[in-house]
């Protein structure tokens, strides 16, 4: 006879309901799901069971390893359930489903309809006073009252007790029996519903396999505005080379556009060794700079200040003068080497060696970087370069800088990134970290999922309604529990065609979509707002003369500098608290493929809708229809509402979904505050 290969049933009975699929969730749990203190976090969950019974659910959270705290989650239909939570604190959270049938929700259901059907419930009655019996056993004293006085007034016969109607009861004088939603319970100052989910017996339980972890990081992760400049440029009428102290002279004009994050290029000693020159020439004078990236000379290395730059001391200075401002300084973290580089004759088995003894210098072919080595983290001393870059975090931590860009991060070791990433934020959890990743998407998000706080997007060069449209309803939900974009119209590295070509409207036009699509976006100043725009050469995205290997001169009082439209945008993100979320990004049909149309809603619902319109087009006026999802504005069908412009001060009534709307170049975007009537 074959052999069975059954086993015995479980020890211990397994519960009828099944949890399944939650959200948010990274890749069913190996990496945490990303929000922020005080950021209302929704766990949505599929809670059922077998048969007509009912299921109940409750969201269980806990901080780090605190005991749990349950909320109950409601039905949302069709199975599905949601809780909500809002962390108070950085640091690492956890959630848990539980799951179970729900014998008094099943049962009360049960007696409405019966009771509509005119169905005898003697005998009803008697189980829900047994389930009611179980449910004081586990009660606390105010509850077990209110469970015995509803037990008694069963008995008596009164289903009124339970919020129902007897089939035999009086119709209203309107002569319908009412529906259960127009009766209250007359069980005086009882929530049934809550009751009864608190008391009923649950065991055995349903839950997830494991609890799910969710990194709550400072709001900043979340939503802000980036300005960078290089502190060794000067503003007019000042020459020369300029310092870590003049740059304390900047902080109040970038505070006053609003600005919230200063980011500096690296600040280290650059090497002698190769040297880029001027628009990165491969011979030097004696006079070229050289590129900041290139990090490393006989001062120092990526804990020293280049000596024209300033000191030290004059980072801390600098940090201290940001947080007086609202303004968190961040520092370039760029782990790359000039020959020059104290490490290369201190650690040569941290880089990579070629087999004629030299030592392999960084390459992106064609492009080579001669004057860069790149760390080899295959190292055979691999553990001593991971604690030695680590201490560079921590070296600037301790001037008083928590907020890092980190430059090509994708060009290291994954593991090394969730090492040290966690690692630090154990040891300050307010540390932030903003990838520098113009690279595969999948890289990308993966650096995202390690650890990196935010991460830098393909914004730059989405450019038509289709693509724009396309790529930010993936950020919005396929990634978006644990990839942050921050959106730049350009960077250091990156001037695009677009800004090339299109003139002062186009500026304007990229700067309102990075700041209203994306929750943190971020300038290459002063070069945005004085439209610098002079590529080196036809097809390049490099700056005529850029900064990364000269020293430059700007007048910040240029007529047609678009300093104030930045400070209005950012003080519109900081009134309308709808674009402080990705999330509720909602694009809307219009009539125009140069037009395009979006909004946003606040999850804490502290202040109203926002609604979008951009017109794409830098050359012409552009008119057309939006057709506006009322529903996505928590808007009735067909409903008057008012639409207040936040960049022109205007007000305009508009009547269901179809309107029109004409934007010119000059005026290239409304930025509504939507005000139901």
């Amino acid at each position: 006879m074959p052999t069975s290969t059954a086993t015995s049933p479980p020890s211990d009975r397994p519960s009828r309901v099944v949890v399944e699929p939650v959200a948010p969730l990274v890749d069913g749990g190996s990496f945490p799901a990303k929000a922020t203190v005080e950021e209302p976090v929704t766990v949505l969950a599929d809670v059922f069971c077998d048969g007509h019974d009912r299921a109940a659910a409750a969201l269980r959270v806990r901080f780090g390893r605190r005991g749990w705290r349950a909320i109950p989650m409601r039905p949302l239909g069709n199975d599905r359930f949601a809780a909500t939570f809002v962390p108070d604190q950085l640091g690492r959270w956890q959630y848990q489903i539980h799951g179970w049938l729900d014998h008094l929700g099943t049962w009360r259901h049960g007696m409405e309809l019966k009771l509509a059907a005119g169905v005898d419930v003697a005998v009803d009655i008697l189980i829900g006073v047994g389930l009611i019996d179980q449910a004081i056993e586990r009660a606390t004293p105010a509850d077990a009252d209110a469970l015995t006085e509803l037990r008694q007034r069963l008995l008596d016969g009164d289903t009124r007790a339970l919020g129902l109607l007897a089939a035999d009861d009086e119709p209203h004088g309107d002569g319908h029996i009412p529906d259960l939603e127009d009766v209250e319970p007359e069980h005086d100052g009882v929530d049934l519903d809550a009751l009864f989910w608190r008391t009923g017996v649950r065991e055995p339980i349903a839950e997830l396999s494991r609890p799910v972890d969710v990194e709550v990081d400072v709001v900043r992760a979340r939503f802000s505005s980036w300005y960078e400049f290089f502190p060794r440029s000067t503003l007019a009428p000042a020459t020369g080379h300029g310092t870590l102290a003049s740059a304390l002279d900047r902080l109040d004009y970038v505070a006053s556009m609003g600005f919230d994050v200063l980011y500096l290029p690296p600040v280290h000693p650059i090497g002698l060794t190769q040297r880029k020159g001027r628009n990165n020439a491969t011979t030097a004078t004696p006079d070229d700079t050289g590129t900041p990236w290139a990090i490393g000379a006989p001062e120092g290395g990526h804990t020293a200040v280049h000596p024209e730059l300033g000191t030290v001391d004059d980072v801390a200075k600098l940090a201290a003068a940001c947080r007086d401002r609202d303004i968190e300084l961040a520092m370039d973290i760029a782990f790359q080497c000039t020959p020059d580089h104290p490490w290369v004759r201190e650690h040569p088995a941290w880089f990579a060696h070629r087999p004629d003894g030299t030592i392999q210098y960084a390459e992106n072919p064609p492009k080579k970087y001669q004057d860069i080595y790149p760390l080899d983290f295959e190292s055979s001393d691999w553990r001593s370069l991971w604690e030695a870059l680590a201490d560079v975090i921590r070296f600037w931590i301790d001037t008083g800088v928590t907020v890092f860009r980190v430059d090509n991060p994708h060009t290291k070791a994954f593991d090394f990134w969730e090492w040290v990433i966690a690692t630090i934020r154990r040891e300050h959890p307010e540390a932030m970290f903003l990838a520098e990743a113009f690279t595969r998407p999948r890289v990308m998000e993966r650096l995202a999922k390690i650890g990196f706080n935010q991460s830098y997007t393909y914004f730059t060069w989405r450019q038509s309604a289709w693509e724009l449209r396309t790529y930010f309803e993936e950020l919005a939900t396929r990634t978006v529990d644990y990839m942050r974009p921050n959106a730049w119209p350009n960077t250091p590295d990156i001037l695009t065609e677009q800004l090339q070509t299109g003139g002062p409207a186009m500026f304007a036009i990229r700067a309102i979509l990075a700041a209203t699509l994306s929750p943190s976006w971020g300038v290459y100043g002063p070069a945005f707002e004085l439209l610098e725009h002079l590529p080196m050469r036809p097809g390049s995205e490099e700056y005529l003369d850029s900064e990364k290997y000269q020293l430059r001169q700007w007048d910040l009082h240029r007529a047609d500098s678009l300093a104030p439209l930045l400070g209005r945008l950012n003080r519109i993100r900081r009134e309308q608290p709808a674009l402080a979320h990705l999330r509720t990004l909602r694009f809307h049909n219009t009539s125009s493929d140069a037009l395009l149309c979006y909004s946003k809603t606040d999850p804490a619902e502290t202040g109203p809708p926002v609604l979008v319109v951009v017109n794409l087009d830098a050359r012409q006026r552009q008119t057309g229809m939006v057709d506006v999802d009322l529903a996505a504005l928590g808007l009735p069908y067909e409903s008057t509402y008012d639409v207040v412009d936040q960049l022109q001060d205007r007000r305009f009534r508009w009547q269901g979904a179809w309107n029109f709307v004409e934007l010119d170049p000059s005026t290239p975007a409304h930025i509504f505050r939507v005000e139901g009537l």
